[in-house]
């Protein structure tokens, strides 16, 4: 195998790394998330955890947040605004984040 090759399967492989971090990440961030309006909701135990569920699944739906943003907005009404939804998903992503790599390290 050529040096070339080399360089091209070790950056293969850590684009994959990178992707699945970001999955990984953006998953959790979702589930923080619908704890987080779980609990503006009122929900708790198992309903709190089966709404985070639902919000890690609506991101499946479309390939930006936007799906998030749009069911949150829906479920929680006067709660909270889109604005202060948008700023806990950019809090959240950075805590997941970190927390993922905390747990690679």
């Amino acid at each position: 195998m050529t040096t070339f090759d080399e360089r091209e399967q070790a950056f293969e492989a850590k684009f994959a790394h990178d992707e699945e971090m970001q999955f990984k990440a953006r998953a959790r961030r979702n589930k923080m998330l619908g704890l987080w309006a779980a609990d503006l909701l009122g929900k708790t135990g198992s309903s709190a955890n089966e709404y985070a569920q639902s919000i890690v699944a609506a991101d499946l739906e479309e390939a930006s947040h936007e799906d998030v943003v749009r069911k949150l907005t829906g479920d929680l009404g006067s709660r909270a605004s889109e604005e202060q939804i948008r700023m806990k998903l950019q809090e959240l992503l950075v805590q997941a984040q970190a927390d993922i790599l905390n747990e690679t390290s």
